[in-house]
This record gives C-alpha cells, structure tokens and sequence, in this order.
C-alpha cells in the first residue's frame, strides 16, 4: 500500500493487510490530527485499519470485510515516538464489560501484547 497525500483533504480509512513504513503513518497523521493516527486492530485476522476519525468507523469497516468485534480493539499510534510510547491503547470501543475490559484501556497484559504483534508486522520501522 502506498499512500499519497498531494491535498489537503484527511485520507480515507484503509486496511493495512501488508507491511507499510511508519513514513506512511507519519503522512495520514500529519494529514488528519498531526502527530497521531487511530486505528482499530484485529488480533485474529492479523490485519487493522488506519486513518480514520473514528475508532468506531474503522471497526465498522473491519467488520464488513469479515472481523469479528470481539478480535477488534481501538489503539491510537503516534508514528514519531518510538518504544512504549508509540502505541496508546485507549478508545471508546475498547469498553466491552463482556470480555472483562471495562474502560477504555485495553487491560489485558495479553491482549496489548497481541496487538503489538499485529502492528509490529504491519509497520516496517523508519
């Protein structure tokens, strides 16, 4: 995926299913909120979607191409840190009472590990 952002106008959300540079990222950021890109991870299925002003847009996006919401949680990434301070895992659809997670931070030590999976596949560093 290559993404080229020659107007001004915020991209459109994507599914990233192979490895972009986070160059890539820095671009949809500077593009929509500046420094940080949403983006809703499927652990089960090894894709996420980016770039959209929603959480709940990209999920619903995910969904549609056949994510199941329980394996989709909501992160934000901000492409120009580096270490534990790249990936925040906080949003609005990560409130799920039924899976034990009721705020929303993804709370499971596992879960977050999974999603750093999923997206240290996805990104190829600088």
């Amino acid at each position: 995926m290559r993404i080229a952002y020659d107007d001004m106008s915020p991209p459109e959300i994507s599914i990233v299913r192979d490895p972009i540079d986070r160059s890539e990222l820095v671009a949809m950021a500077e593009a929509r909120f500046g420094d940080m890109v949403k983006a809703v991870v499927d652990v089960s299925r090894g894709v996420m979607a980016v770039s959209g002003e929603l959480h709940s847009d990209e999920q619903a996006l995910l969904i549609e191409d056949g994510s199941r919401q329980a394996d989709l949680w909501g992160i934000n990434v901000y492409p120009n840190e580096s270490g534990s301070e790249w990936i925040e895992f906080d949003s609005m659809i990560n409130v799920r009472p039924s899976q034990n997670n009721r705020s929303r931070n993804v709370e499971d030590e596992s879960t977050r590990a999974a999603i750093r999976r999923v997206v240290d596949a996805l990104v190829r560093s600088r």
